[in-house]
């Protein structure tokens, strides 16, 4: 049961309409049933929480993380994994098939939502296996996957070598509604470890070029016009490939894409002196690759920014660049980042916000075939998935203070705006931050 609860001295901002005021949110019931200048006459709060001014905004929608589940249940990733979502503002998670075993199996999704379900924090959207074992041959019952909650299929971070099985993977997708979610990298082309170019040459690191992105998104905007599919594509990380996107949005094909904070704030020199923090997939590119990711997200080409959550034990990261796996912690740092892009951009708090909660929240209620409960704003009616934080409190990244287990972040020492205060899912209090938590 959620308790009847009132938030007040907030101030409301609402990515999806722009609304920006001063106000009270009344909730009950998992939902907001009162929105603006104060509570309804015969609403009796069971308690109030007094924002201080704070903005209480929809709780992020993160399409990207990686939960370490199925595959390492005994070490409690899952619930490690989901207490960092809530204290970095994200209430709704997209978790993408490549588990161990992978999420090929109506069962292996069943059993992954009902141990997110029981865990009572962020709401968990799994995607389903495109092929079986993510090998590029079989496909998968998408029908029957889809039906056990899977909200689209994919192929995770594995290319799709055959492009017969990817038209037959669309074709059937399109027939029947499902949301085909790809990231865009040629099988042959994208196999190396960092971003081709002088920097990988010079330190003798194998190159992927931004060929591998190009050709891999001209290839499933032909297989797209032909079937009619519904596509979204992860994790853009090429100024080519943006202004592929922008193309094909123009011409009306129905794609929709994101990009990682990663490719968002950091560029192939960051590697330095081969910073196995830095080893992440897709590579860091250039500068102005990062240029065009900032450009595209600002004016919508780019739906969404994620965090591209990827748990990493010590062992796998202290390895030689080539060697450590790739991969780095996000959820914490979501907000922050996509502050600090905002603030960089000269964007305004709400259409930074629509980033990572209004934009994604589309994306995702397009993708799915059930009705699904997401952040939709602030009116009355909308569910109470709430992110409730301090935009001008600054604290410095210090991966020993975060809440996930996999503490490897290529931002260690940054500086960043926006302390989590309260996260509500539901109506119900997820996250609550120490009050002498200063640097949270």
């Amino acid at each position: 049961m959620t308790e009847r609860l009132l938030i007040s001295n907030a101030r409301l901002v609402d990515p999806g309409t722009g609304r920006d005021e001063r106000g009270t949110l009344a909730l009950a019931e998992g939902r907001i049933v009162a929105s603006g200048a104060g509570a309804p006459g015969d609403f009796t709060p069971e308690r109030t929480i007094d924002a201080g001014g704070a903005v209480v905004a929809p709780g992020l929608v993160d399409l990207c993380a990686r939960l370490g589940e199925p595959g390492h249940e005994t070490e409690g990733l899952l619930e490690s994994e989901l207490a960092a979502a809530v204290a970095g503002g994200v209430t709704s998670l997209v978790c993408p098939p490549d588990t161990q075993p992978v999420l090929d199996e109506p069962g292996l999704v069943e059993m992954l939502k009902f141990r997110a379900k029981n865990l009572d924090l962020a709401r968990v959207f799994p995607l389903g296996a495109l092929t079986r074992g993510l090998a590029g041959e079989a496909l998968t019952e998408m029908a029957e996957l889809t039906e056990a909650g899977c909200v689209g299929l994919g192929q995770a971070d594995a290319a799709l070598r055959d492009t017969l099985v990817l038209h037959r993977a669309l074709q059937y997708a399109a027939t029947f509604g499902f949301t085909t979610w790809l990231r865009p990298n040629d099988a042959w082309l994208g196999s190396g470890v960092a971003a081709k170019g002088p920097l990988a040459t010079r330190m003798g690191l194998t190159g992927v070029p931004v060929l591998a992105e190009t050709i891999a998104l001209a290839t499933i905007f032909e297989l797209v016009r032909d079937t009619g599919a519904r596509v979204h594509l992860s994790r853009l990380s090429s100024a080519a490939g943006v202004e592929l996107v922008r193309r094909a949005k123009a011409e009306g094909l129905q794609v929709s894409c994101d990009a990682s904070i990663h490719q968002l704030h950091l560029i192939d020199v960051d590697i330095g002196y081969f910073d196995a923090a830095m080893r992440l997939v897709p590579p860091l590119r250039q500068q102005r690759d990062r240029d065009a990711i900032r450009s595209g997200l600002a004016d919508g080409t780019i739906d969404a920014l994620v965090s591209d959550h990827t748990p990493v034990t010590e062992d796998e990261k202290q390895l030689p660049f080539a060697e450590a796996a790739p991969g780095a912690t996000g959820l914490e740092l979501l907000l922050g980042l996509a502050l600090k892009w905002g603030e960089a951009t000269g964007l305004g708090l709400a259409p930074t916000l629509a980033a990572v909660t209004s934009r994604p929240s589309a994306v995702l209620a397009r993708s799915s075939l059930a009705a699904v409960d997401l952040p939709r704003g602030l009116a009355a009616g909308a569910p109470a998935d709430l992110c409730v934080f301090d935009p001008a409190a600054s604290w410095q990244l210090e991966p020993a203070r975060l809440v996930s287990r996999s503490r490897h972040t290529p931002f260690a020492g940054n500086e960043l705006l926006g302390r989590v205060r309260w996260t509500l899912v539901a109506g119900r209090v997820a996250h609550e931050a120490d009050a002498e938590a200063g640097s949270r």
